[in-house]
């Protein structure tokens, strides 16, 4: 395996042959001014040597031609969606595949691990949880990682590279160990990230229970919301446990510091814990759900219950008031006849006419008494 000029091996080794360079002078002349070429995907760029920054360059150009004039340095150079022609810029300059390219230009990808040549490829997926919609945003990271370089290209607002930056120029022990030292670095600083989701998602469930059980109308949108926010964070966050491992099975074959062995061994135990967590969340809400479609179910069935009874009770009522209406009608009725007047009604001249009719209206009212009495609508 070649050694870099400091005589220590390289973890990762280029694909291509080493690039010439030149010694720099013993007083390094000023850095030109920033060209005037597009750089607005650029967040920063910088230069190091021995854990220490030596240089920080504005521009792609400026990155690549100080790259090759200082020796034993290593480029890392960060980027937020990049254009297609910086991508292309970075991959002739430094021998990344097309393929890893068109992944880091799209974007969309599932978290992975893969080595084109000696260049290693490497797909992240950050979460952030968000207080006041109290949501999880996610966002995508992916990151080349060659001997003497590293890039890594942000799709979203996670995870915060700078301070991943700020951390390692404060420890320049660790970032000494050149690209894989980064690398380690940013796996550290997403799988942290996952820390304050996880607590924000426990917060949620806790929070999704006691609605649950006091019959909140919203909930059951709610617990599909969060679930599907559980399922893309399963995909973020399982992928890694078999990425991590397959980096601790290459331990020795390239030569990894032992120091950072047990760092990522670290990290590995962090994403499995949190891979767990993920997991009993899931199952929760999935639990949680069957509950609240029970208790819904129950509610249902209570209001339909209390309907049936309540038109059980309506029509009690109304035929105790038809057969009030029918009992009066018969009077009614007797009496609506025999009060025509007409000449030629017989039953008027009649001696018995009146109790005749009186007689007739109480026979009617009390038959019909008798009978709605009979049926209990009395």
């Amino acid at each position: 395996m070649p050694r870099r000029q400091d005589g220590r091996r390289y973890t990762w080794r280029r694909g291509t042959d080493p690039r010439p360079r030149t010694e720099p002078p013993t007083a390094p002349a000023p850095e030109p001014a920033a060209a005037a070429e597009p750089a607005d995907s650029i967040v920063h760029a910088a230069l190091y040597r021995d854990g220490v920054r030596v240089a920080s360059p504005a521009t792609l150009t400026d990155t690549y031609r100080q790259l090759r004039e200082k020796p034993r340095t290593m480029a890392w150079i960060g980027l937020a969606r990049p254009t297609e022609a910086e991508l292309k810029s970075l991959a002739a300059e430094f021998d990344l595949h097309q393929l890893a390219v068109e992944d880091a230009l799209e974007a969309h990808q599932r978290p992975k691990l893969e080595r084109y040549g000696e260049t290693l490829f490497v797909v992240l997926r950050a979460a952030r949880y968000l207080d006041a919609p109290e949501e999880v945003d996610f966002g995508e990271l992916h990151v080349f990682v060659g001997a003497d370089f590293v890039i890594t290209v942000r799709h979203g607002a996670a995870p915060d590279l700078s301070a991943v930056r700020r951390r390692m120029e404060e420890s320049p022990d660790l970032l000494r160990l050149g690209p894989e030292a980064v690398l380690y670095a940013i796996l550290d600083a997403v799988v942290d990230g996952y820390a304050p989701v996880v607590a924000g998602v426990q917060n949620d469930v806790d929070e999704i229970e006691t609605e649950v059980f006091s019959g909140a109308p919203e909930v059951s949108r709610r617990i599909y919301e969060l679930s599907r926010e559980m399922v893309e964070f399963q995909r973020s966050t399982r992928p890694l446990v078999g990425m991590l491992h397959g980096l601790m099975a290459g331990f020795a074959k390239y030569g990894t510091d032992e120091e950072l062995q047990r760092y990522l061994r670290d990290v590995a135990d962090h994403v499995t814990h949190t891979s767990e967590r993920v997991d009993g969340f899931r199952q929760a809400l999935t639990d949680i759900l069957t509950v609240n479609a029970t208790l819904v179910t129950q509610q249902q069935n209570a209001e339909m219950r209390a309907l049936a009874e309540a038109g059980f009770e309506q029509n009690e009522e109304i035929k105790k008031i038809s057969s009030w209406a029918a009992i009066l009608f018969a009077p009614t009725l007797v009496g609506t006849i025999y009060g025509m007047n007409f000449e030629n009604m017989p039953e008027l001249g009649w001696h018995f006419g009146y109790p005749f009719a009186i007689g007739l209206m109480g026979v009617v009212c009390v038959s019909l008494y008798m009978i709605f009495k009979r049926r209990d609508w009395l």
